[in-house]
């Protein structure tokens, strides 16, 4: 039998390694924001040994792919300069447009940092007025994984009055803060998901070396190990969905509030509150990519029986990023929860929610390290406070100050140091701008307690730049609390009116 040579030579085709194009991940793409002033790794993937060159700005750089396909470059620094061109040439040749250099910043955490501008105060007049192209996000698309990810879904967009409405906005009114008074185009990578613990945004190496989180992550291999049904789940979400479907459309007709939406159960292996899973799904695929610093608003998922660890939990996880990013410390700020839930008038009241406070007032011990302080932009009745104009102004004074050295006030007062002088306390502050005021009449929030650890309202006077805290029930005070509540009262701000963070004297 004859072989036709068409078929011969598809035979062969078919044995020999196929060709790979040169690729990107997806934050390399048309409308992206590279950090300027400093190096910029640009990476991807091609053949083994293919020589691959990256061009922008009168730039060029070259690599080789290694046996893994993997190859990267570092481009020199690069200047803030208008919309420019990237070429990515091998075996084929990619352009990116439309690419601008200035400063680019992470943004993670949960649902507040999640929630979008189509959800705050004013979200009509703020959409109508983002008008700002220099202004681009990218959303990192939602995924777990239980190893760590090379690539990550998304997509840059560049802000406008028809995108932003799904813009993160607390990072937006921080990017927007930035680019009005640096002047500089600035980029803004979203990674965040409602409802996420602080242990699922590390890596689970990082946490194998602190012996306090041993208990979780052996409870979370227990749980893993165990036998789930995964289509089984899969059926019983489908019919959960029909039923609503059929609940929401009646309560439509009748002009009632729909139900929520039931959400699938995922296996446990894949969990979004499994250790690990959010750091190797939505910030792995990040890393090297080059950024100025991260802004973090999270804490409300573990403001629980376990809040005490985050004290440990959030500097493990800042040098978790910044060993991974190997860009040195680079500039990281959280925003403290602000106030939620209704007041309580008891100055013992035990609170999660201040202690997650007092742990990103505690992390600032780490170099480049920030916190804005928005205890008074929160909402007794709404988790989800709709003033995120307060928190990215606020992240913004900080980063203006203490990253790009603007001579403006970066902070609310600090506690910095305290004395016992007969029967009051003198509590001493930093970031004071012009002098410790109080926003209402009485200076109100602080309590006091003597060795018996029996917490009292207290009396508190400004004189300077120090508050004096006193009761007639403690005659040898020993510790003083201020602002130490869910939702407390926290008058005291300095002379630019920033208020001051909530604080203990006390570890009891």
């Amino acid at each position: 039998m004859k072989t036709h040579p068409a078929f011969l030579f598809l035979s062969l085709a078919s044995l020999a390694p196929l060709s790979a194009a040169v690729r990107l991940p997806s934050l390399f793409s048309d409308h992206m924001v590279l950090q300027r002033d400093g190096a910029v790794p640009v990476w991807g993937w091609a053949d083994p040994g293919e020589a691959v060159t990256v061009s922008i700005a009168g730039q060029k750089q070259s690599a080789k792919a290694g046996a893994d396909g993997k190859w990267s470059i570092k481009l020199e620094k690069l200047a803030a300069t208008g919309p420019q061109t990237m070429t990515v040439k091998g075996s084929n040749e990619i352009t990116i447009k439309d690419v601008l250099i200035g400063e680019v910043w992470l943004a993670s955490g949960q649902s507040n940092m999640a929630m979008q501008v189509n959800g705050v105060n004013n979200a009509k007049g703020e959409s109508a007025n983002a008008k700002f192209p220099e202004i681009r996000m990218f959303n990192v698309e939602r995924k777990t994984a239980e190893t760590p990810q090379a690539e990550c879904g998304g997509k840059w967009e560049v802000c406008s009055p028809e995108t932003v409405a799904r813009f993160s906005a607390t990072a937006y009114f921080f990017g927007r803060d930035l680019h009005q008074n640096l002047k500089a185009p600035v980029g803004l990578i979203n990674s965040s998901w409602g409802g996420t613990p602080i242990e699922g945004w590390t890596s689970v190496d990082a946490q194998q070396t602190l012996p306090a989180l041993a208990p979780s992550l052996e409870s979370w291999k227990k749980r893993v190990a165990e036998h789930f049904d995964e289509e089984q789940a899969k059926a019983r979400h489908a019919k959960q969905m029909a039923a609503w479907k059929e609940q929401r459309a009646k309560a439509k007709a009748e002009g009632k509030k729909p139900p929520q939406q039931p959400r699938p159960v995922p296996a446990p292996r894949l969990a979004p509150n499994r250790p690990g899973n959010l750091f190797n799904g939505m910030i792995a695929p990040l890393v090297p990519y080059a950024i100025r610093g991260a802004i973090w608003y999270q804490g409300e998922a573990n403001a629980g029986g376990a809040a005490k660890l985050y004290t440990e939990q959030l500097p493990l996880m800042i040098r978790d990023w910044r060993k991974r990013w190997g860009q040195g410390d680079f500039h990281f700020a959280s925003v403290q929860l602000p106030g939620f839930k209704k007041p309580v008038d008891d100055p013992a009241a035990p609170s999660g929610w201040a202690l997650i406070r007092e742990a990103m007032l505690k992390s600032r011990s780490l170099p480049n390290t920030g916190t804005a302080i928005v205890i008074d932009a929160g909402d007794a009745n709404n988790i989800h406070p709709k003033d995120k104009q307060t928190v990215g102004k606020r992240l913004g004074l900080w980063a203006r100050a203490e990253v790009y050295g603007e001579k403006t006030p970066s902070s609310g007062p600090l506690p910095a140091g305290h004395e016992v002088k007969g029967g009051s306390m003198v509590l001493k502050f930093t970031h004071t701008d012009g002098g410790l005021k109080s926003k209402d009449a009485e200076l109100k929030g602080f309590a006091i307690a003597g060795k018996d650890q029996k917490w009292v309202w207290a009396t508190a006077k400004i004189e300077g730049d120090t508050v004096i805290v006193s009761s007639p029930e403690v005659k040898a005070p020993v510790a003083v609390r201020y602002a130490w509540a869910d939702n407390p009262t926290a008058p005291l701000a300095n002379g630019a009116g920033l208020p001051a963070s909530p604080f203990r004297t006390d570890d009891w």
